[in-house]
C-alpha cells in the first residue's frame, strides 16, 4: 500500500489521543503506525470500493487522495471503529447495532452472545426489553413465573463487563422499555443500585398517548406483551414524575419519543423501529448497524460567513465515502450484513459547530444561533440528498427502496443520510468543539504522561485576547479555575457573550438547538441539556416538556454534580446541603472482615475491610507487602482516613467515588481489571465488598450512583483530568476517553 505524502497538522493532544486509542500496536503493545500511515491505511480500504462499481486504477487512487485529503485536513472523520479498524484484519467498521430482544430463552441467549461477538469487534448496542413478559408472568414451558425485563438486563451487563472491548473501546449499551410495559416503573428506577447496570444507558420510549395523558393528566394502560391484555392502569402524570425525579437525581433515565420515531422511519413496511444505538441518536431495526462521520464546521467558514461551496463539497465527498464503508466493513453477523446492506442508512453529522459560530461571532444562546443551525442542517440534508441520489445513478438504490417512503418520489442509495453523533474523540483529534455543543470550557487543565498539567486554551479565544492586548498565562490560570470568562472584569462584554460555555447556555436554549438541527436531520441528535446542581425537578419536567413540544426525538439531561454526591433539594430559593454525620463511632472490641489480594504497581496490596455486627463497613487496613517506605505510609493513610470516615457515617460509595480513578506513573492489569493506582486498588476492593454484601443499611437508594469508572465524572480513570458529561456520555477532553462512544 503506497502511503500519501502529504503535510497536515494535529495539535499535540490529537497525536497523543491518536497513540493511545487509534494507531495500530504489534502484540507486544509498542506503536507501529503513524497518523499519516493511519489515514492512508483508511483511505486506501474505503476508496478501493470503487473498483466494485467499474472505476479504473486511476479513478480509484484520485478518490483515495480524496478521501485522505478529507480526513487530513479534518474537514471530516468517520466514526472511531473506521479509523481503527479500515484496512485491518479486523475490519469491523460500524459503530451502532441494534439487536431484537425475543421473548424466548432461546431469544435471549441469542442476543447476549450477539452483543458479545459485537462488543468485541468494537461496536455499541441497543436493546428493547419491550418484548419480554413482564415479572410474575407465566411460562408455558415450566409453568413457573418469569423473573421480567430488568432481570435480564443484568445478564446483558455482565456479559458486557467480560468482554470490554479489548482495552481500545468500552461495551457500551442502551436498553430501552416502553412505557406501557408492566415492569416500567422496576426499569425506571433500576438504575439508582451502585452495583448495576454499570454498562448501559437506559431511556423511557414514550408515546403520543401517554404524552396526551399526561397532559390531561389522564390514566394510561399497561400491556402485557405476551396476551396483548390491559393489566394496569396508571396516572401517566405519576409515572413521568418518577422519570423526572430520576434524570434530576443522576441523569438517567433519558426519553426517547417512540410514535415520532416510527414517524420518520423510512421502510415502516419492514417493522417498527424498537430501539436507538448507545448514545440515543441512531434509532434502527432489529439487526440493523449505521456508519456514522461528522463534518468539522469549524473548517466551513471564509472570512465573516459560511464557506458553502467548501460544504457542499465535503458533503458529497462524505456521503461517497459512508456509502463505500457500507461495502468495506466486515459484519460480526450474516443477518446484519444482509439488513445493513438492504437499506444502506447511513449517518453524516457535525462537529465544531460552536467554533463556528464564534468565527462568525454569534452567541450560541441566540435567535441568530437557531436560524444558522436550521440554515446549515438544512443545506447538508439537501446535498447529503442530492450526492446519494447520484449514486444511485451510478450504483443503484438500496435494495429496499420500493419498500420505503421514498419509493417514486426520490432515487436515494441510502435510507437515512444524517445524523448527529457523540464527536468526543473525533473532535480531540480534529482541534474542535463536540458535536453542537456549546464549549464545555474556555481553558481547562490536561494532565500529560509524566504527570505534569497544562493548561489547554480554547484557540479562538486566546487569539481575540492576543488581538485585544490582554493575554496573559496568569490570565489562563485564572480561566482554568472555573472554565469559564464571565466573571473576569478585563474581559470586555462582547467577547463574554460569544464565548459561553455549556453551563451558562440556559436548558430551554440547550432544548432549542437540538430541535433546530433536529428538524433537517433524518435520524436524532445527540445532545445533553446541562443543567446546574440546584436546578429542581420542575426544570428537568420543563426541559422533557419542551423538547416534546419543539419535535425532538429524545433527550437527556444532567444536572451538574449530581452523580458525585446526592443533594437534598428543598426548593429554588434553598441552597442545597449533604446529609453527613461528622461524630465517629466507637469502636468495638471485636469486629470481623476479610482481606483482599489487589496488584498493584508497587506490589501486592492486602486490603482488610471489617464490618460492625449490622454489616455495615466499619474500618480499613492496608498492607502493601515488601514495597515499604513511601507507598506503604501512603497506604496505611489512606486506610486510616477512610476508618475514620466510615466511622463517622460517610457513605462508602461516597469514599470509592474520591479514591477511583486516582492515577500513579506505574498502573498494572490484573483480574479485577485496570488497578491505577494503590488509591484505586483499594477504592476497588471496598467496591468489590459493597456488591458482594446483600441487602443491609450499605445500600441508601437515595444515595447510591453509578459505579462505572467514569460515572462520578470527576477524575479521568486513564490520564486522571476532569471529566464532562456531553452528548449524552462521559468524556475526558484530554486523552479521549469515553464510556459510551
Amino acid at each position: 500500500m503506497e502511503q500519501i505524502k502529504k503535510k497536515f497538522e494535529l495539535t499535540e493532544n490529537a497525536i497523543e489521543v491518536l497513540k493511545r486509542r487509534y494507531l495500530k500496536k504489534n502484540e507486544e503493545g509498542i506503536i507501529i503506525e503513524t497518523p499519516e500511515e493511519l489515514f492512508t491505511r483508511v483511505a486506501y480500504a474505503i476508496a478501493q470500493i470503487d473498483s466494485l462499481y467499474g472505476k479504473s486504477e486511476k479513478e480509484v487512487y484520485k478518490t483515495r487522495e480524496e478521501f485522505f485529503e478529507l480526513m487530513t485536513s479534518l474537514k471530516f472523520l468517520p466514526n472511531s471503529p473506521t479509523l481503527m479498524n479500515a484496512g485491518t484484519s479486523l475490519g469491523q467498521l460500524s459503530a451502532c447495532f441494534v439487536l431484537p430482544v425475543e421473548d424466548s430463552m432461546e431469544g435471549i441467549f441469542d442476543a447476549v452472545k450477539y452483543a458479545a461477538i459485537i462488543h468485541k469487534s468494537g461496536g455499541g448496542t441497543g436493546f428493547s426489553f419491550s418484548r419480554l413478559r413482564p415479572k410474575g408472568d407465566v411460562v408455558g414451558s415450566t409453568k413457573g413465573v418469569s423473573s421480567g425485563p430488568v432481570s435480564f438486563m443484568s445478564v446483558f451487563d455482565a456479559a458486557t463487563e467480560a468482554v470490554k472491548q479489548g482495552g481500545r473501546r468500552r461495551g457500551a449499551n442502551m436498553g430501552l422499555l416502553r412505557v406501557d410495559h408492566p415492569d416500567i416503573l422496576e426499569f425506571i428506577t433500576c438504575k439508582d443500585d451502585l452495583t448495576k447496570f454499570t454498562n448501559f444507558n437506559i431511556s423511557v420510549g414514550l408515546t403520543e398517548e401517554f404524552m396526551r395523558s399526561v397532559i390531561n393528566d389522564e390514566e394510561y394502560d399497561l400491556v402485557n406483551p405476551r396476551s396483548g391484555k390491559i393489566v394496569k392502569r396508571l396516572k401517566a402524570k405519576e409515572v413521568f414524575d418518577l422519570i423526572v425525579h430520576q434524570a434530576w437525581k443522576n441523569g438517567e433515565p433519558g426519553i426517547v419519543f417512540l410514535d415520532r420515531i416510527n414517524a420518520a422511519n423510512p421502510t415502516p413496511s419492514l417493522g417498527e423501529i424498537e430501539a436507538t444505538n448507545p448514545c440515543g441518536e441512531q434509532p434502527l431495526l432489529p439487526y440493523e448497524s449505521c456508519n456514522l462521520g461528522s463534518i468539522n464546521l469549524a473548517k466551513m467558514v471564509k472570512g465573516n460567513s459560511v464557506d458553502w461551496e467548501l460544504l457542499r463539497d465535503t458533503v458529497w465527498k462524505a456521503v461517497h465515502f459512508l456509502d463505500n464503508v457500507i461495502d468495506a466493513n466486515k459484519y460480526p453477523l450474516p443477518i446484519i450484513e444482509k439488513n445493513t446492506k438492504a437499506n444502506r442508512k447511513i449517518g453524516l453529522g457535525v462537529m465544531g459547530w460552536a467554533d463556528m459560530l464564534i468565527q462568525l461571532r454569534i452567541p450560541y444562546n441566540s435567535k441568530e444561533a437557531l436560524s444558522l443551525a436550521e440554515e446549515v442542517m438544512k443545506f447538508i440534508l439537501n446535498e447529503g440528498r442530492l450526492a446519494s441520489q447520484e449514486l444511485a445513478k451510478q450504483r443503484g438504490t438500496f435494495p429496499n427502496y420500493e419498500k420505503s417512503i421514498y419509493y417514486g418520489k426520490m432515487p436515494l442509495r441510502n435510507a437515512t443520510i444524517t445524523t448527529i453523533a457523540p464527536t468526543g474523540t473525533l473532535s480531540i483529534i480534529a482541534g474542535c468543539s463536540s458535536g453542537i455543543e456549546p464549549l464545555f470550557a474556555i481553558c481547562f487543565v490536561r494532565n500529560v504522561m509524566d504527570g505534569t498539567k497544562l493548561i489547554e486554551v480554547n484557540p479562538y479565544f486566546k487569539k481575540e485576547m492576543e488581538r485585544l492586548g490582554i493575554w496573559s498565562e496568569a490570565l489562563a490560570n485564572k480561566i482554568a479555575e472555573s472554565g469559564s470568562i464571565q466573571g473576569i472584569k478585563e474581559i470586555p462584554e462582547e467577547i463574554k457573550r460569544i464565548f459561553v460555555t455549556a453551563h451558562e447556555v440556559s436548558p430551554s436554549d440547550h432544548v432549542r438547538m437540538q430541535a433546530a438541527f433536529q428538524r433537517y436531520v433524518d435520524n436524532a441528535v445527540s445532545k445533553t441539556v446541562n443543567l446546574p446542581n440546584q436546578a429542581t425537578e420542575e426544570d428537568v419536567r420543563e426541559v422533557y416538556l419542551l423538547a416534546y413540544r419543539l419535535g425532538c426525538k429524545g433527550v437527556t439531561v444532567y444536572r451538574d454534580g449530581s452523580r458525585q454526591g446526592q443533594v437534598i433539594q428543598k426548593g429554588k430559593t434553598e441552597s442545597p446541603t449533604l446529609q453527613i454525620n461528622l461524630k465517629p463511632r466507637k469502636r468495638p472490641e471485636i469486629l470481623s472482615g476479610v482481606t483482599r489480594l489487589m496488584k498493584t504497581g508497587c506490589g501486592n496490596l492486602y486490603v482488610t475491610i471489617n464490618k460492625d455486627k449490622d454489616g455495615n463497613l466499619f474500618e480499613v487496613f492496608t498492607n502493601i507487602g515488601k514495597a515499604g517506605g513511601c507507598a506503604a505510609s501512603q497506604a496505611e493513610a489512606i486506610g486510616r482516613l477512610i476508618s475514620l470516615a466510615l466511622r463517622s457515617g460517610i457513605e462508602p460509595q461516597e469514599i470509592v467515588k474520591q479514591l477511583k480513578g486516582i492515577s500513579c506513573h506505574a498502573p498494572v492489569w490484573s483480574g479485577n481489571g485496570k488497578i491505577t493506582s494503590c488509591s484505586d486498588a483499594i477504592a476497588k476492593a471496598i467496591e468489590a465488598e459493597l456488591r458482594e454484601t446483600k441487602g443491609g443499611s450499605l445500600v441508601n437508594k437515595d444515595e447510591i450512583t453509578n459505579n462505572s469508572e467514569a460515572a462520578h465524572y470527576g477524575a479521568c480513570p486513564e490520564c486522571g483530568s476532569s471529566l464532562s458529561y456531553e452528548e449524552g456520555c462521559v468524556i475526558c477532553h484530554s486523552c479521549g476517553f469515553t464510556r459510551c462512544s
